[in-house]
């Protein structure tokens, strides 16, 4: 059996907590020395807290925001934006992966950037394919592929149960952001 091998890890589902999670197995990483590495495919613009928790971390816990915010809705000119900073971002995730600078790469909500078209699975496919072999890969966001389920060692699936928000109360500080 193999000792290490870098994973190809994916949360996604309707449920809240894919990023947290992601960024929980990063913080548990860095914990054990290993360099990680977060890029946003969609975020952007806004302060979350874990942008301030990494900038504390330091240099082996960088989180990048490459996105341009909320992108459903987006049409014309905002919606090129959006693809441009998606394709943009994927190119800064082949970099990164082929750099040696990182242990572990999270590709926050690329899941999302697949679904609304602004990037192609076959790209991100072939991306896995070719990481570096002890190199650990989480990718977020809902709706993930088959193609990308079938080729992740790690999947999970967080499903709503109950959110707050159906309840009237807004977005917390230090909960949703």
């Amino acid at each position: 059996m193999t000792e290490t091998k870098g994973l190809i890890i994916v949360n996604t589902g309707n449920g809240k907590g894919k990023t947290t999670a992601a960024l929980g197995l990063g913080m548990r990483a860095w914990g054990q020395g290993l360099r990680v590495l977060v890029l946003q495919f969609i975020k952007g613009n806004w302060k979350y807290g874990e942008l301030m928790a990494a900038e504390r971390m330091g240099a082996d816990f960088v989180i990048r925001q490459l996105g341009e915010g909320f992108v459903r809705n987006a049409e014309g000119d905002a919606r090129s934006d959006h693809q441009a900073a998606a394709e943009e971002a994927l190119t800064d995730a082949r970099t990164e992966m082929m750099s040696g600078s990182w242990d572990m790469i999270i590709l926050d909500e690329i899941n999302y950037a697949i679904k609304f078209g602004l990037v192609p699975v076959a790209q991100v496919i072939e991306l896995l394919k070719g990481k570096p072999e002890n190199l650990h890969v989480v990718l977020t966001g809902r709706d993930a592929q088959p193609e990308i389920i079938d080729l992740a060692d790690l999947v999970t699936e967080m499903k709503e149960i109950k959110h707050p928000l159906k309840q009237g109360i807004k977005a917390q500080k230090g909960i949703e952001y």
